[in-house]
């Protein structure tokens, strides 16, 4: 199917969800479109925003105006309905999926026919852009490493919030700059975090026990980056004990251990440094190999290999 009859397919069925009385729910009207962009990145969710950045003869919008396209699918604001919004919308899915902008550009000829009868013959550009809420990294421990990994995920851009069950060391006195400070059981804390694929768990408590504890839990949430201290021994061992529990190989995708970058870390704030540019690569998902500089076991070889 090529693109005008994929538009003209997205075209019809929004027109008939209009008319089943859909629109409540799929659109919102009257809402300020950027004090719902605020609402939804405090909220922790992500959504996208197309804008009309060029405008050449008669469109059925103006320059500049706006739509936003929340995970749900439902919007908010307009850029002129029909086919081309109908179009956008489909992008903006993608674009909330991958993070990445696109630039779209449409001719409303005589293609635009079926539209309605949209025949301006003008031609716009729509830009889509997606808007990500602030990344949580919640670390589990709170020792001398941890205070290192939460002042320097801090001012990469990463909120943090610490877990340990020690309330001597988990405190806000010790982690000043931390959005929240747990000092409970792990068990007890679980149920109270919002793990999205915008949060990034990074395992750093005193112990063995509690560390496989933490990774058995994290690894059935939806947490995009999952990072464990210890040597490669300590890991494969954590490995194999959680593969005979039944841990899905999909789980290993997203586990860096041991976790960081291999750039001779030593001291607290090096390791806090290789292990925070290695969530930066896996958020940014840039071009270059970063993979080859992973310390992790699963870093360059088939996940089901890894176990045995």
């Amino acid at each position: 199917m090529n693109r005008l009859a994929k538009a003209r397919t997205l075209a019809f069925l929004v027109k008939k969800l209009w008319n089943f009385g859909f629109p409540s729910k799929l659109k919102s009207k009257g809402m300020d479109i950027f004090d719902e962009i605020v609402r939804l990145r405090k909220l922790g969710q992500k959504c996208a925003v197309a804008t009309i950045v060029q405008v050449n003869g008669s469109i059925p919008s103006y320059e500049s105006a706006k739509m936003i396209v929340r995970e749900d699918g439902s919007m908010a604001g307009t850029i002129g309905g029909g086919c081309v919004e109908a179009e956008v919308w489909n992008t903006a899915r993608d674009v909330i999926k991958n993070e990445r902008s696109k630039l779209m550009k449409f001719s409303l000829g005589q293609d635009a026919a079926y539209d309605n009868g949209l025949i301006c013959g003008g031609q716009l550009e729509v830009f889509v852009e997606p808007v990500v809420p602030q990344p949580k990294a919640f670390i589990f421990g709170a020792g001398h490493i941890s205070k290192s990994l939460s002042k320097v995920a801090n001012l990469a851009g990463f909120a943090t919030i610490i877990v340990d069950n020690r309330e001597s060391y988990s405190n806000l006195e010790r982690f000043p700059e931390a959005e929240a400070v747990h000092a409970k059981e792990y068990e007890e804390v679980f149920p109270q975090l919002d793990i999205r694929d915008t949060s990034y768990v990074i395992i750093v408590t005193r112990g063995h026990r509690d560390d496989m504890l933490v990774l058995r839990w994290a690894v059935n949430t939806q947490a995009r980056y999952i990072a464990m201290i210890g040597s490669r021994r300590k890991v494969i061992s954590v490995i194999k004990e959680l593969e005979k529990e039944g841990l899905p190989h999909g789980a290993f995708e997203r586990i860096h251990a041991p976790m960081g970058f291999d750039i001779g870390a030593i001291t607290p704030e090096e390791i806090a440094v290789s292990v925070i540019a290695e969530m930066i690569a896996v958020r940014r998902q840039p071009e270059a190999q970063w993979r080859k500089l992973s310390k992790s076991v699963f870093a360059e070889r088939e996940t089901q290999d890894i176990a045995k």
